[in-house]
């Protein structure tokens, strides 16, 4: 490369850095809300709402680390096409940074993945490769990569490295500085889905890393590896692909950090979509399927601190808002179809709500 394109090509990625950073700035204390929970459990479950970011969702802050890390490896450049592979949201904001940069990019995403979110990519500028294997996803973005002579962004081996776990106004910093002035600052438990396992790993080591006594829960969807593994049980794995779109994977991912995880609690489709729609006519925020998952086992922990007598706090994620999901988990025909039965889990989470007990059943630990 000659010495004039070297210039234009650092220049580029100087104010390239700069804009995503700017960005940071911008969004990245997201608000913490208060569930409702009586008053006399001397518990507190906060719900840090990460649908508040410019493309509404958690993955914005993955999206805005893998860009960074690929511009200072200087695997991007002015000229790169962008591609990578996901279930949606993390591709909606993966694409707004692509035209944040000026760049193409190219999504692999399984053909299940709900047209709310399709459309929501194209709004941003990018375009969809469906793939009716989700377990193809990843070959076919390296494929497409090449192809394209463009780079592979690659969430699940790159999440845990690319996401800054030290501080600098990381999630997990943004929630412990958030919770200094309630009344249980240092949370008991966070709860928290594992897609890339980039949350769950960052969360993990900042913990770690700042000495507090908080312990970290992973949920998981019935059709996922990532509980099967942990658990030791590996052939309990389904094999089918999460319905629950952003977390749940059909293989270990690099990312994915098992030994910084304290306990995790398998839940079914069914009391995540229950619980979601509880969500929503607690509080009035309406969310998606996996807010449900981190919800219901956040509930199931608070029963056991109730059980046991103790005081604290709780804090789990608003992962994007229901908007996206208005054709499946909020559609009672698509429930229906899916052959999934709500009624008993949304009693459980009422009788939770009512007497502070909650069952077993339905969810494994």
């Amino acid at each position: 490369m000659g010495d004039t394109a070297w210039v234009t090509t650092r220049d580029w990625a100087n104010e390239a850095v700069r804009r995503v950073e700017a960005d940071a700035n911008r969004s990245a204390d997201t608000h913490l809300h208060t569930f409702p929970l009586p008053a006399e459990w001397e518990i507190d479950l906060y719900l840090k709402d990460e649908s508040v970011h410019p493309t509404g969702s958690l993955k914005h802050r993955l999206a805005r680390s893998l860009f960074l890390y690929g511009l200072c490896n200087a695997w991007i450049t002015e000229r790169t096409t962008i591609v990578d592979a996901s279930t949606g949201s993390t591709a909606v904001s993966e694409a707004y940074f692509a035209r944040f940069l000026g760049l193409p990019f190219v999504a692999v995403m399984p053909a299940s993945t709900s047209p709310e979110k399709i459309a929501l990519i194209e709004e941003q500028g990018g375009s969809c490769h469906l793939v009716d294997d989700p377990g193809t996803m990843t070959a076919e973005a390296q494929r497409l990569a090449a192809e394209l002579d463009g780079h592979f962004l690659d969430q699940f081996t790159y999440a845990e490295r690319a996401m800054d776990w030290h501080g600098n106004n990381n999630i997990a910093e943004s929630i412990f500085s958030q919770m200094t002035m309630e009344q249980h600052p240092v949370p008991t438990w966070v709860v928290v889905g594992a897609g890339t396992g980039g949350t769950s790993a960052t969360i993990g080591r900042y913990t770690r890393l700042m000495q507090y006594p908080t312990q970290l829960c992973v949920v998981d969807p019935e059709d996922s590896i990532f509980y099967a593994s942990w658990s030791g049980e590996p052939s309990s794995f389904s094999g089918r692909p999460s319905r629950i779109e952003g977390i749940g994977r059909q293989q270990v991912e690099p990312s994915f950090l098992p030994d910084v995880v304290d306990r995790m609690i398998q839940v079914p489709d069914a009391a995540s979509i229950a619980t979601m729609r509880l969500v929503r006519a607690r509080t009035g925020r309406s969310v998606g399927g996996s807010t449900g998952t981190n919800v219901w086992g956040a509930c199931q922990l608070v029963a056991e601190m109730l059980a046991r007598g103790e005081q604290g706090s709780i804090v789990t994620l608003i992962c994007d808002g229901g908007e996206r999901y208005a054709g499946t988990y909020y559609s009672d025909a698509w429930v229906a179809d899916q052959g999934l039965e709500l009624a008993s889990y949304a009693e459980a989470l009422e009788t939770f709500l009512e007497r502070g007990a909650f069952p077993m059943s339905g969810s494994r630990t």
